[in-house]
Parts: structure tokens; sequence; C-alpha cells
């Protein structure tokens, strides 16, 4: 999902203006393209999926009419979406816990472990440079033999050693971090819903435009250094997610 811009499946049943437009909706509402942020050209759109002009303009005029962007002549589009989520305080013990339980509970199959630049968001959320080197990890999760979650990952590139194929297909990634001194003191989570695009369809075996739980969160060490940010997509007929707003346990199932 995300680092792959400009992947289209052009034999689904969904059109492919709203296969863009659900890639790029997803980015918006994730922070990946952050309030302010310039969006690509309709030229820029039509080369990098492939599509012609109208097929991009059209994808950029669905956004506006949706109030995730805003497009000005001789300005260009930009993003004019705020999210309107709240803070909740919740213990980071338990929530780790429960994070792991659900990790050693479940296999995982490694999809990929890439070296690259990050983009914007990646760079601002682990406080490097845009210069610098981050490792992208992409796992999908299953549960009794079912997949039932896509998850993106990012550490900085320092982490290489520790973040790689055979590491990650033993155990969480939280876990292997938390093992080499990496404990998350605190984390920053956010949780949304959206609908699957084709590629997140195909991989958790799903309906295009199902629905989908996304969590975004970023997790810093005690020296309050944020060492892994996290995209995961999780089925929402497979996963669910449980607060106790009676004390300060936090659960996931």
């Amino acid at each position: 999902m995300f680092g792959s811009i400009g992947v289209v499946d052009r034999d689904a049943a969904v059109p492919l203006y709203y296969q863009i437009y659900l890639q790029l909706r997803d980015e918006i509402l994730s922070g990946q393209r952050p309030f302010g942020s310039a969006m690509p050209t309709e030229h820029e759109l039509a080369e990098l999926f492939g599509v012609s002009r109208i097929t991009a303009r059209r994808v950029l005029n669905e956004l506006a009419e949706q109030r995730y962007v805003e497009r000005k002549r001789r300005l260009g589009t930009t993003v004019i979406f705020k999210s309107p989520a709240k803070p909740i305080e919740a213990d980071i013990d338990q929530a780790m816990d429960s994070l792991m339980a659900l990790g050693s509970g479940t296999t995982v199959n490694v999809i990929e472990v890439n070296r690259e630049k990050p983009n914007p968001t990646v760079a601002a959320a682990l406080q490097v440079d845009a210069g610098e080197d981050v490792i992208r990890a992409v796992r999908i999760r299953y549960l009794d033999g079912t997949p039932i979650g896509y998850v993106v990952s990012y550490v900085p590139g320092d982490l290489a050693g520790l973040i790689t194929p055979g590491n990650l297909g033993k155990g969480p990634i939280l876990q292997l971090l938390a093992d080499a001194g990496y404990k998350a003191v605190h984390a920053d989570q956010t949780i949304g819903a959206l609908q699957a695009d084709p590629k997140l369809a195909q991989a958790l075996e799903i309906a295009p435009l199902a629905a989908l739980l996304r969590i975004s969160r970023t997790s810093y060490d005690a020296n309050e250094r944020p060492f892994l940010l996290t995209f995961a997509h999780y089925r929402s007929d497979k996963f669910t997610i449980r607060l106790d707003l009676h004390g300060t346990r936090y659960a996931v199932n």
C-alpha cells in the first residue's frame, strides 16, 4: 500500500479512477499526504498510473468534491483535510502486551524488506532527513491460515541489521526491537476505516471495497526517539479493537 503508488488492477471490476482515488484518499487519511501538501498534477498522475488525463482529472475532482483537497487554477491541488481525531490516553505497557500477544498468536508472511529514501511523512515521523535511508518491511499476518492484516513498517536505516526477512519471520517486530533494546515507552496511534483497494483486497482475500480497519502507529524509546512507524490494515470481519474505558487496560482481539 504505502510506497507502492502507481499500481492499479486493470482487470478488476472497480473502475481505474476509483482505484486511484482510494489510494490517494488513504494516503491523505493516514497522514502520508498531510494538510497543506501538494498533490500530483493531472499530467503526473496520468504518467504515474498509466491512465489518461481525463481519468486523472476525474480522480482529483472526486477528491475535491469530498473535501480532501482544494483545486486552484495556476496554484495546483492542495490537501485540505485535517483529521478530527482527539488523543485518548491508554496504558502503553498493556497496549504493547496486547500487540505482542497478537503477533505471537498469528503467523506472518514477509513480503519484502527494502532500504529506501523516506517520503516526507515517514521522514517526519521517524525524525530523519529526506536523504537518509529507512528500512521498509511489508508483511501479511495470518490467523488459522486466513490473512487478516497487511502491515507496512518503517525503521531508521541504522536498524537494518535487525529488520531482516529471517528475523521478521520469527516473531513480532515489537518483540524483535525490544530484545535489541528498543522498548516502546510511548506511542502515537490513530485508528480509522477505509475501503480495500484491489491490491489490499487481493492480499487479504476479500472483495474490493470491503471494509478495513487502519491503524497508524509511531513508537518512541526512552530517549524520545521514534524508532518504528507502522501502517496496518486489518479485515473488519476478522479483527476488532476493544478499549476498557473503566480503567487503563487496553486489549486487541
